[in-house]
């Protein structure tokens, strides 16, 4: 298959950085962490992430890098403590699944109207509530809506590899510095739990307390130039002025929009169904393209990277002159509003999924694809 890629387009994953490592979604990015010169880890354990922090203590990476490895009581103490030490300047992250997710809005809220990057993975799990332990893709609305309160956005990227999972914590990390912003890998269960070659990053020498005064000079440190600590808030006492901090996000935003929109894209130029899909999904529809070649059928693939920012313009691009475009998600049906939206009515959109942690088989996808009501 013809994939069409540029730098901005697809993650940064080709470089050969050494031998390439069996390991398991999760295993790779506690090893990315370490390697990328992450100062803290604060997590709990929940299926199906667990991996990450047991990995993490079993390599003990505070008797060789200095990074701080702590299991919080609960997933709001871990929210909380990467708040801190995003607030001082440091390369903080913490990993959980759906409803350890959905515990931790509040904070990420706070971090986001504070202006402090940090960085969240997510191996998504069937839900809502509890659910099941099970694969699933529920929580796009969540990462990509801001779940907690006001107006704001989070980076998310979503992985389809173990590769991906290892690469994406250093350009998490990157982004959420470069605009002072929370930034999430939306991943999932089969992302995290599969097994796959995996070539780790080089590592990253962890910043000297001088470099982060230098290069993080917004952060609370108690060490400013003028020795007056700076306060770290997301608090406002006028309305006013809180306006002013809400426009001021909003360019931001904007700012990311226009820079830093990831997508990947398969045989669109000269197909006549376009199949979006992102993470595991995308994998399973990747093999669905195969099936369906082999039956006459000319199908491609758009895989947003970026689900936030959105590649709007690049997925109405890809489906101009098509008949039609299958939006696949192991869930209801989320990313397909934000499909709806950018192709605005130009081409039929229609959605599959399957729910409650069951993954979609390729020969379903297909199938799909026929009964489009432009199809048939």
């Amino acid at each position: 298959m013809e994939k069409q890629s540029t730098a901005k387009q697809t993650a940064p994953v080709t470089e050969v950085r050494g031998e390439a490592i069996l390991m398991k979604g999760n295993e790779a990015i506690a090893h990315a962490a370490i390697r990328c010169g992450c100062d803290g880890y604060f997590g709990y354990p929940i299926t199906p992430q667990s991996e990450v922090i047991e990995t993490l203590a079993e390599l003990k990476p505070w008797e060789t890098t200095g990074m701080v490895v702590l299991q919080a009581e609960s997933e709001v103490a871990s929210i909380n403590m990467i708040y801190g030490g995003a607030g001082a300047g440091k390369r903080v992250m913490t990993s959980s699944s759906s409803p350890g997710v959905a515990l931790m809005q509040e904070g990420i809220a706070y971090m986001a109207g504070a202006e402090l990057p940090g960085v969240f993975v997510n191996v998504q799990r069937g839900g809502p509530g509890l659910g099941t332990i099970q694969p699933s893709q529920s929580d796009y609305f969540q990462a990509t809506r801001g779940g907690g309160n006001g107006d704001y956005y989070v980076i998310v990227l979503a992985p389809n590899s173990v590769q991906e999972m290892a690469d994406f914590v250093d350009l998490a990390f990157e982004l959420a510095f470069k605009y002072r912003n929370p930034a999430m890998i939306l991943s999932d269960g089969v992302i995290g739990q599969m097994m796959e070659k995996v070539v780790l990053p080089p590592f990253k020498a962890r910043r000297t307390e001088e470099e982060i005064i230098r290069e993080c000079p917004w952060a609370s440190t108690g060490r400013t130039k003028d020795r007056k600590p700076n306060v770290i808030t997301s608090l406002e006492l006028t309305s006013e002025v809180m306006e002013q901090r809400n426009l001021h996000l909003q360019e931001k935003y904007q700012q990311i929009r226009d820079h830093e929109v990831r997508y990947e894209q398969t045989d669109v130029e000269g197909a006549d169904y376009l199949i979006v899909a992102f993470g595991s999904a995308s994998r399973i529809a990747q093999k669905a393209m195969s099936i369906a070649k082999e039956e006459g059928l000319k199908v491609g693939l758009f895989r947003p990277i970026t689900l936030w920012p959105f590649p709007e313009k690049e997925i109405a691009a890809a489906a101009k002159g098509k008949k039609g475009v299958l939006v696949v998600e192991i869930n209801a049906g989320q990313m397909i509003e934000d499909v709806r939206l950018s192709v605005n009515g130009a081409v039929p959109v229609e959605h599959f999924g399957r729910l409650g942690g069951i993954v979609p088989e390729p020969d379903e996808i297909v199938q799909a694809v026929k009964n489009l009501p432009c199809s048939r």
